[in-house]
């Protein structure tokens, strides 16, 4: 069957066909820990839940605007000023179908044939997908253990050229956690506004940090900065609202009116009554977002603390997200130890190849405790059994904290 040459192109999402297997074998009745999931395993709040209902009751099921009802934009802009120190107009915001939409928006608004995208790597498995689809060349940056997978002004700066149009940009980061520090910013930010080059932020992990660190938007560092960048956020990972489809940009006046035209004709409107939870998610008090929080920074010192005794496993202490991105390449190819330690332990991890990183695996900590313990004493237990000769676990001072 002859199909259009870019959707030839595309290579499925490794996090979604892990997932996928994961779930067949707990449909078969086995123990499954998976470590795979890209959700928080906590439950939409009671409240936004309720404004959900409440819609439904109400008969707001029809179409809205197609990038969002006015009061969710308005309310959107009010987060952006409370929490980024951003000033949007509501007229500068576009509501999508996930804050993936809102990147694939972006990137085929900004993206031409002909121009590269630029990617830090690793990176999110769907990024370089999307710039597939425009048409552009994804041009990957290279990262390191030793940078904490974060992009240098020399590394940024190595592969920008004159067809150089977009850097894409996530921090907190999922694979890896990483956290850029307003320092790190600035300098990347120096350099765009120099080139004039465009910057989608992806900040969906922005309430999700730890070790009392500061999370910096990166649009709010100047106003040079904040004329090229997309800022795009969503409800789903800090109010735990995945299912819903529910993600946001904010960005320059002429870039939102194309994405407004694109999404006309595309998906028009994202789901009524899933902007009604988003209004009440975003106005809601933000308690149960600092217990989730809280949560998840104690399940990381925990996870990091059970790989310490894997013998010939590595990693970078995150700071941020969800994740865990650990050095399995001891073992051999990452695709190859993912499936073997599904099948032979029931654990499910996402192998590095789909994010750039052959060799490393990404382990989520959105699970339980328990899990957590019993998932990484089983992978303790295949990496003992399989572990080259010499292979041990690293000290504490070789272990990136």
């Amino acid at each position: 069957m002859k199909v259009n040459r870019r959707i030839q192109q595309l290579v499925g999402s490794t996090t979604l066909a892990i997932t996928a297997r994961a779930k067949e074998l707990l449909s078969q009745g086995k123990d499954v820990v998976n470590f795979a999931a890209g959700e928080p395993d906590f439950d939409t709040p009671p409240d936004i839940k309720a404004a959900g209902i409440k819609a439904i009751q109400d008969g707001f099921t029809k179409y809205t605007p197609s990038i969002g009802t006015p009061q969710l934009r308005e309310a959107i802009a009010a987060k952006f000023l409370k929490d980024n120190n951003l000033t949007y107009k509501p007229s500068q915001i576009a509501v999508s179908c996930g804050a993936k939409h809102s990147i694939f928006n972006i990137i085929q608004v900004l993206a031409d044939e002909g121009e590269e995208v630029l990617i830090p790597a690793p990176y999110w498995v769907s990024y370089p997908e999307m710039v597939k689809f425009s048409g552009a060349r994804s041009v990957f940056i290279p990262t390191t253990a030793k940078s904490d997978f974060k992009i240098t002004p020399a590394g940024l700066q190595a592969h920008i050229n004159s067809k150089t149009k977009l850097l894409v940009l996530c921090s907190p980061s999922n694979p890896t956690g990483s956290v850029y520090s307003r320092q790190e910013l600035e300098s990347i930010a120096e350099i765009c506004v120099k080139h004039k080059i465009y910057v989608i932020s992806d900040e969906i992990y922005e309430k999700l940090v730890y070790d009392g660190l500061n999370f910096i938007s990166f649009a709010a560092l100047g106003k040079d900065i904040y004329d090229l960048t997309l800022t795009v956020n969503g409800v789903s990972k800090a109010y735990s609202m995945t299912g819903w489809r529910i993600g946001y940009c904010g960005g320059p006046q002429e870039v939102i009116d194309y994405v407004n035209k694109f999404q006309d004709h595309s998906t028009s409107n994202p789901t009524s009554i899933s902007q009604m939870a988003a209004m009440a998610a975003l106005k809601s008090p933000e308690e149960s977002i600092k217990a989730m929080c809280r949560e998840f920074e104690a399940r990381r010192d925990l996870m990091l603390k059970c790989l310490d005794a894997v013998p010939g496993v590595s990693y970078v202490r995150p700071q941020g997200a969800f994740y865990v991105f650990c050095d399995f390449s001891k073992f051999g190819a990452a695709d190859a130890v993912a499936k073997q330690i599904l099948d032979e332990v029931n654990v499910a991890l996402i192998p590095g190849e789909g994010f750039g990183a052959p060799g490393f695996l990404r382990l989520s900590f959105a699970t339980s405790q328990e899990k957590i313990k019993e998932g990484i004493k089983r992978i303790g237990e295949w990496a003992k059994k399989n572990a080259p000769v010499g292979a041990t676990s690293l000290p504490a001072a070789a272990v990136k904290k």
